[in-house]
């Protein structure tokens, strides 16, 4: 049934996405090193070193930290992205972004600052002592 002259060593796997569905709600941080669909709600930090993309009912309550992302539904609190960020269809963002590149469609809404130059951000924006940002730590609060 299964042939033993395959090699499997070595073996790269097709693909390392993973998917948050629609009526899933997460509370906490989520840390990966390959690309994350999210269509359901995550309460924390979001960070992968590849592309996040938030489907037109994902929702992001806390920071987001990723290479690049496309963005559809709502995220509030911090935004940074190391190359491109798209805010598509009807999507919303309620925090600060810091991003190399930056594409938004004229539907897409967004409450913040942007900063695409590391020498622009101020200081005092600075993330607290445990690693969180001043939005992750006053939704946390009203909970």
């Amino acid at each position: 049934m299964f042939n033993r002259n395959t090699k499997s060593e070595g073996a790269v796997p097709s693909s390392n996405i993973n998917i948050i569905g629609h009526g899933t709600t997460i509370n906490g941080d989520i840390d990966c090193d390959g690309d994350i669909r999210i269509d359901g709600q995550v309460n924390g930090l979001v960070s992968t070193k590849a592309k996040i993309v938030v489907g037109p009912e994902g929702e992001i309550v806390g920071d987001l930290i990723c290479n690049s992302a496309d963005i559809l539904g709502k995220v509030t609190g911090i935004i940074k992205v190391e190359d491109l960020l798209f805010l598509k269809g009807n999507a919303l963002i309620k925090g600060d972004i810091y991003t190399l590149h930056f594409e938004m469609e004229p539907t897409a809404k967004f409450n913040g600052r942007c900063y695409m130059e590391a020498s622009e951000a101020p200081a005092d924006n600075k993330e607290n002592k445990n690693g969180r940002s001043r939005v992750t730590e006053v939704q946390q609060e009203t909970v």
